[in-house]
């Protein structure tokens, strides 16, 4: 059985309140699960102790077991200190298209001749 610990949503329209569960990963986002390891609050400020609260040593177990945290849940376990940090893929997405960065590199190009010219 393929395991996740993932987020389960609660709370009304506009007010998120999540539970931290480790659940089959073919049930449903807000469906059964296994086992409740913690909560996590997205209105609380974010140095607030009760923003994220879980239970580490089940944490542990279910990592130990197989089960695969997600994102989010990944960095809530970086923060904790239960995993070490991982590298995330920067799709680069700030940086203009090809025809800027050309434009780009002759502006920078002709701003260098041009101080060369001047000295």
């Amino acid at each position: 059985m393929a395991t996740k610990i993932r987020l389960a949503r609660g709370g009304s329209k506009k007010r998120p309140h999540y539970a931290i569960v480790a659940s089959d990963s073919r049930m449903p986002r807000d469906g059964r699960f296994l086992e409740k390891l913690g909560t996590y609050n997205p209105l609380l400020p974010k140095d607030s102790e009760d923003r994220v609260k879980m239970d580490m040593e089940r944490v542990q177990h279910w990592l130990n077991q197989g089960a695969q945290p997600t994102d989010r849940i990944a960095r809530f376990l970086e923060a904790a200190g239960l995993r070490e940090k991982a590298t995330r893929a920067n799709m680069k997405k700030a940086q203009p298209g090809k025809k800027a960065q050309e434009r780009a590199k002759e502006k920078a190009a002709k701003a260098e001749s041009a101080g060369e010219a001047a000295e």
